[in-house]
């Protein structure tokens, strides 16, 4: 199953390459943890235009093991080794392996049987559920889409003509454990797409507009004056009982004086609210 989910992301794209250099994010615990587990999407660097283009993205957590430790240090040490390499009875040689991957290439085009077709959409609408009655958006057509190439991928490996319901369930199974992972919200613990295809969540949009609407109110009191970050943070404070990170309001602020209702000065840090808004 291993070597053919390998072969199946090999060729699940034939007309398209790309080569991105591998990139390492730290969680912000130096151990791995639910916690940690949780709060690693929101540490990918890499941006969210990028990562939409990916069908599976896997989060890989260094979590201590001893066992996991040795076989990882045994296997860099080998990379520089002059020592002949242990050779696993089931290991595929690298040449036949870039054959059979260029052969199914070019010669093997599943198509969807029916019965794949009904369960492909069957699979979208029950990831589409998964949001509950929430705004939240757990599945998109890009998943779907992501989950035929995916489908087609597995057939191929196997040089089948036909695209079967096995292939599709594995394909679902596949998003679940990989691409739905790195989507999953810190915070509620739910699936949201957004956090790929956009960067944010719909909790930190619903946050940052809350935020946004009260910061408004407070200028709203306060026109004509100038003031510092920290004024702010003291009356939004006084007027729902939050503290609120400073570097919000500098988003906020920032908002707000492109939109022309207060002047933002960047260098001393101030705001001065207009009269006329």
């Amino acid at each position: 199953m291993l070597l053919a989910t390998f072969v199946a992301a090999s060729l699940r794209r034939e007309s398209s390459a790309a080569s991105t250099p591998a990139r390492r994010s730290s969680p912000p615990r130096t151990r791995s943890s639910p916690a940690t587990t949780l709060a690693c999407p929101s540490s990918i660097t890499s941006s969210s235009t990028l990562l939409s283009r990916f069908d599976l993205i896997y989060l890989i957590l260094d979590s201590p093991s001893v066992e996991g430790d040795r076989r990882l240090a045994k296997h860099l040490v080998g990379l520089y080794s002059s020592v002949e390499k242990e050779k696993s009875e089931h290991e595929i040689p690298q040449d036949l392996l870039k054959d059979y991957i260029a052969y199914a290439r070019q010669n093997c085009h599943p198509t969807i049987s029916d019965l794949a077709g009904a369960e492909l959409i069957q699979g979208y609408l029950e990831m589409r559920k998964m949001g509950g009655n929430s705004k939240t958006i757990t599945a998109t057509p890009r998943q779907l889409e992501s989950l035929i190439r995916l489908s087609e991928g597995l057939a191929r490996s196997k040089l089948s003509p036909k695209v079967t319901r096995a292939d599709v369930r594995e394909a679902i199974r596949l998003m679940a454990v990989a691409t739905q992972t790195a989507a999953t919200d810190p915070r509620t613990g739910r699936i949201d797409m957004d956090m790929i295809t956009t960067g944010v969540t719909m909790g930190d949009r619903i946050q940052s507009e809350s935020l946004l609407k009260t910061v408004r109110q407070f200028m709203a009191e306060n026109k004509g004056k100038r003031m510092v970050v920290g004024d702010i943070v003291k009356g939004i404070k006084e007027l729902g009982g939050v503290d609120v990170d400073p570097e919000e309001i500098r988003d906020v602020v920032r908002v707000l004086d492109g939109e022309g209702e207060v002047t933002w000065s960047e260098r001393g840090q101030t705001i001065f609210v207009k009269a006329g808004q």
